[in-house]
């Protein structure tokens, strides 16, 4: 079966070992280690055969790419890093959709061999459409950071701080998640997850932010203005306020110069959104004063609280937002 699922996924059967893999495509064996290492995987013992044509081909164009002048070592192994965290990620995704999906089909007691067997099946099928799904969506999302580092440029004229943004930033939290989790059953509470990113990825999104990263009860955010943030605070908030049976969401915003790298973003409004976040009662939205003091009076309700210590970063003053009784954005 192991047999089985290595051949149809990676396109043909295991025939190499890493010294003849990294022979065959001229990649030194320090670098191959690290190359695999990046990717996410153990190193594999010299005499295990591990390898197949595929991966052949893989190290012979990262050896191709190492040849133009805008690439390194260095450079190349930050995006494997990249492609390992994010595709094991997508890969344990879709695997959990894909067998739970399996599962509800009306077979005769199953077995975890039949479902895999199936999934095999299916996957080879369908294969070739999700992987031109998974490019599509991969230039899209390249399109538009490649739109954001030229926001970012025109801005470095005028502040030529390398990969420094002004940026709100924004962190949800499921409240008492860790009380959630002992009394929820494995699906349930994965079921809970899944519809907590669904739904913040989603208002993110139709609010003009940009999801950073979720960690299972906790979604970090970033929006380019202060009340794009404010609206995706509030939204989060109230959707989850307002849902049954599920734990409230609390939020914490901040606004200022955000280091991005790598995908992720650092400094001090992060901090701030975080060390908000912690502090926010349930369902409320709180937010740093850079943030608060800029938005429209008229849109948003924003309560100044006593300054309180936040780790870190001193004595802070906090503001709670929420919506005016009448809000122009209220029936959005």
């Amino acid at each position: 079966m192991a047999d089985d699922i290595e051949e149809t996924l990676l396109g043909g059967p295991l025939r190499y070992t890493r010294g003849e893999v990294e022979a065959l495509s001229g990649v030194s064996d320090d670098y191959a280690r690290r190359i695999w290492r990046a990717l996410g995987f153990p190193v594999p013992p010299d005499d295990e055969v591990a390898f197949t044509d595929g991966d052949v081909a893989a190290l012979r164009e990262i050896r191709e790419v190492l040849s133009h002048d805008l690439v390194d070592e260095e450079t190349v192994l930050q995006l494997v890093r990249a492609v390992g965290q994010t595709m094991g990620r997508l890969a344990s995704w879709l695997g959990d959709v894909w067998l739970r999906r399996l599962g509800d089909l009306p077979l005769d007691e199953p077995t975890s061999t039949d479902l895999v067997t199936a999934a095999l099946a299916a996957t080879e099928e369908l294969r070739p459409a999700f992987e031109r799904l998974l490019l599509h969506g991969w230039r899209r999302q390249l399109a538009a950071a490649g739109m954001r580092a030229t926001a970012s440029t025109a801005a470095a004229q005028a502040d030529p701080v390398a990969g420094v943004a002004l940026l709100a930033v924004g962190f949800a939290d499921v409240v008492s998640f860790t009380r959630l989790s002992r009394g929820l059953d494995g699906d349930a509470l994965a079921g809970f997850v899944e519809r907590f990113e669904s739904a913040t990825t989603e208002i993110v999104a139709e609010c003009g932010g940009r999801v950073v990263k979720t960690l299972g009860d906790e979604v970090l955010f970033v929006a380019s203005t202060p009340d794009a943030a404010a609206e995706i605070g509030l939204r989060i908030a109230n959707h989850f306020n307002e849902a049954p049976d599920v734990p409230e969401v609390r939020v914490g915003l901040a606004y200022g110069d955000v280091i991005q790298r790598l995908g992720d973003v650092f400094g001090t409004p992060v901090n701030m959104a975080a060390r908000l976040t912690a502090t926010a009662h349930p369902g409320t939205v709180l937010a740093g004063p850079d943030l608060a003091t800029v938005l429209p009076k008229d849109i948003y309700d924003v309560s100044a609280l006593r300054p309180r210590p936040l780790q870190g970063l001193g004595r802070v003053r906090p503001y709670v937002l929420r919506r005016p009784r009448r809000s122009p954005r209220a029936a959005v």
